[in-house]
């Protein structure tokens, strides 16, 4: 006797109303498109719960999947069986021991009798399917307030559905329901957590890079689409903004005071980010800033940087401790990619002080000996867009570094 079925449960998505069927809709969607890679599952959707229909394939490999798609709250593993009283309690012992494989523990029976022409009322169901695990294990006992296994039983006009175990899923909002972000993505640790993150908020994500050759070289590139092609896990396939920044960061960097150069550098990134975001449709920008981790996430950098742009800025991390942020970047799978040792724009040209307390007075004097306008819409006129996705693998150069 092997798994058929997982029934998927969600939580927040109990609270949209009118829109909750959009929402249904949406996960739907994103949850076929999770399991792709297996043409014999189906996931059906009906009175409020989706199915997923194993037919044969490994329940393991389909958990593993649904654990990364935003908007699951809970999925379990289902038996579907005939309306057969014997063949019900079998496959309830099945799944008790499946859930307890030492057959040692505690369990509880609750049942729910949806199909109400079905000959046994559930209290009388309780007891029979109760007893039968009890006559055919040794050491396992029956606690009703808090066992180990919880067997639940659902008779259901079609079928009966018997399930032990709840896996945990990401929670959230299914991706697509909350509009589309701009994600400032640098070849660092914070950035692509951020975008993870807004993910789960159901957002769908574009994401922008800002590359200085001859300084930044392309294996600092290829980190940023592998990047970007593991956020693709958990949202989708994204386009990725490559920002030709050389031009602008040389000019900033000969006549832009050191102190104010990162100041002035986040500034024009901001503005190429607001007029890219604008010509995708992309209704906020969002990056990996943290409030204080460096002298241009200070709430005074904030500040000044923010002065160019309208546009909402979403920053997931900002009261993030660095270890925090760590933690989920080894367990979305971004971590070793991170910390590859390639450079991104951010780090060259870098001065030996930064100003932590920029005024916007002094950073809006130096950018008057800049022509922020030519190079704005220089940069932004030939970015270099591509289409990233789960296909695309990993690059072999940098699989050698792990």
């Amino acid at each position: 006797m092997n798994y058929d079925h997982i029934l998927v449960r969600y939580a927040e998505l109990a609270l949209k109303g009118k829109n909750r069927k959009e929402f249904e809709r949406k996960l739907h969607d994103n949850i076929k498109r999770a399991l792709k890679e297996f043409p014999d599952v189906k996931v059906i959707r009906s009175f409020g719960r989706i199915f997923v229909e194993l037919h044969g394939t490994e329940e393991d490999a389909v958990s593993n999947r649904l654990r990364d798609v935003f908007g699951i709250y809970s999925f379990s593993p289902a038996l579907k069986i005939e309306l057969d009283q014997d063949k019900i309690n079998e496959a309830a012992l099945w799944a008790v021991r499946d859930a307890l494989p030492s057959e040692t523990g505690t369990f509880k029976v609750s049942v729910k009798r949806v199909n109400k022409n079905y000959p046994y009322r559930s209290q009388q169901l309780n007891y029979d399917i109760g007893s039968h695990v009890l006559r055919h294990t040794k050491d396992i006992t029956v606690d009703v307030h808090k066992p180990d296994v919880e067997v639940k039983v659902e008779i259901r006009e079609e079928a009966a559905y018997i399930l032990c175990k709840t896996l945990k899923g990401s929670g959230g909002l299914p991706v697509g329901t909350a509009g589309k972000v701009l994600l400032m993505l640098s070849g660092g640790i914070d950035s692509p957590v951020a975008g993870y993150l807004a993910l789960k908020r159901g957002v769908r994500l574009e994401a922008i890079h800002f590359h200085s050759p001859p300084f930044t070289n392309e294996r600092a590139r290829q980190k940023v689409e592998d990047l970007a092609r593991v956020l693709t896990r958990y949202g989708g396939s994204m386009k990725l903004h490559i920002v030709p920044f050389t031009d602008a960061q040389k000019e900033i960097h000969q006549k832009v005071p050191d102190k104010y150069e990162m100041t002035v550098m986040r500034r024009f990134m901001l503005r190429i980010a607001e007029e890219t975001a604008k010509r995708n449709q992309a209704l906020a920008i969002a990056n990996g800033e943290s409030l204080g981790q460096v002298a241009s996430q200070t709430l005074d950098s904030m500040y000044t940087i923010n002065e160019v742009t309208n546009m909402p800025i979403i920053r997931p991390l900002v009261t993030t401790d660095k270890l925090d942020v760590i933690e989920i970047a080894k367990r979305i799978g971004t971590y070793d990619l991170s910390i590859l040792p390639f450079e991104d724009c951010c780090t060259i040209f870098l001065p030996p002080e930064t100003k932590t307390k920029p005024k916007r007075d002094k950073t809006n004097a130096y950018e008057k000996e800049l022509d922020i306008e030519f190079f704005v819409k220089d940069a932004v006129d030939r970015i270099e867009t591509i289409k990233i996705s789960s296909e695309t693998k990993l690059d072999a150069s940098l699989e050698d570094l792990f």
